[in-house]
């Protein structure tokens, strides 16, 4: 592991700090990066997940796609836990938590929109970051494709009617410009990107130059993690700022339920003998959350103001922290899994 690595967790809790000082130093400059979006979808974060999703990418094999259907449990295993398992937790844990264990320290009006935005959150598995955190555990460059593309398919389809069942609202609108940009912006491109640079190493050098490529802009991949950090806490500065103490309520359940899917799906992986490789991303889609789904839907349903969008906001912040923690534990635990290499 390199120096970046190796501190990540240091790098990160520098980089949150950086950005809530940046984001109170130069508000107006924030204010216009965040004004830089189309569909609740922020070019600047987007161009910087898309920094970081290229580098997987490069490493797809499109025949090594054909294979993934050899190998169905870890797709099986995905599906299961984010669409049957998660956005039910989600839902009874903010019940839990914002009717009941902390019923005292807010308004029962208020506690509605909360709950309204850990449903949101719960409904919307990853999409883009996922293929950030598969490539830190050394993840199957395809198969995380293969899990991510399916789980984009049945959101199509099923993210209304679970959300309109969960929330007991009967017309939910899917944001189809926020779904079909971020696919389009954080799977797409990046892939015809990878692709295209992978073919033309292979030509230079073969799998050798590949290699070589991937390990040299890794730091810049990692770059792009913290500027995504940087900027995400420098848009929210001010919320953290002013209402510490809702964001720390909020934070509770999205803890609870992120290492709670993530205990639940990587045990299950290993129980079933999945390679690590399949079963670290596996683990850490149901865990991440497609954010930019769960913000648009909060705020066209709730308003921008809203305790729904609020807590959607605070799983965005959480979220980065929370998925290199998991990304640590996988790394030091790949040795447990069949044919894993340390």
């Amino acid at each position: 592991m390199g120096l970046f690595e190796r501190y990540l967790s240091v790098w990160v809790a520098l980089a949150i700090v950086i950005g809530i000082g940046l984001g109170q130093m130069s508000p107006g400059l924030f204010s216009a990066l965040a004004d830089f979006e189309y569909a609740q979808v922020n070019f600047a974060v987007a161009i910087l997940i898309w920094a970081m999703v290229w580098p997987m990418m490069i490493g797809v094999e499109l025949a090594s796609l054909k294979q993934v259907a050899d190998r169905p449990k870890g797709l099986i295993l995905t599906l299961v836990v984010n669409w049957l398992i998660k956005p039910f937790t989600m839902a009874a844990l903010g019940v839990l938590f914002f009717k009941h264990v902390f019923a005292g320290l807010i308004p029962a009006a208020e506690a509605e929109g909360y709950i309204a935005g850990l449903i949101l959150l719960g409904a919307a598995p990853c999409t883009a970051m996922v293929f950030v955190w598969s490539q830190l555990t050394k993840g199957d460059p395809a198969y995380t494709l293969a899990q991510v593309s399916v789980n984009d398919t049945i959101m199509v389809f099923v993210f209304a009617p679970l959300v309109a069942f969960l929330l007991g609202v009967t017309d939910i609108a899917v944001p189809w410009e926020t779904l079909l940009i971020s696919v389009g912006l954080y799977v797409v491109i990046p892939l015809l990107a990878g692709l295209a640079t992978r073919q033309a190493l292979i030509r230079r050098g073969g799998p050798a130059a590949v290699t070589a490529f991937t390990d040299r802009i890794k730091p810049f991949s990692i770059a792009g993690l913290l500027l995504t950090v940087v900027l995400l806490f420098g848009f929210q500065g001010q919320v953290i700022l002013e209402r510490p103490l809702i964001i720390a309520l909020i934070a509770v359940p999205i803890l609870i339920q992120s290492y709670g899917i993530f205990a639940l799906a990587y045990g299950a992986a290993w129980a079933w003998k999945i390679p690590h490789n399949v079963a670290a991303p596996c683990a850490m889609i149901g865990t991440s959350n497609f954010f930019e789904l769960a913000v648009a839907v909060a705020i066209s349903l709730f308003g921008l103001n809203s305790g729904a969008a609020l807590a959607t906001v605070v799983g965005v912040l959480v979220e980065v922290p929370v998925m290199l923690s998991l990304v640590a534990f996988a790394n030091r635990t790949r040795g447990h899994f069949p044919g894993a290499t340390r």
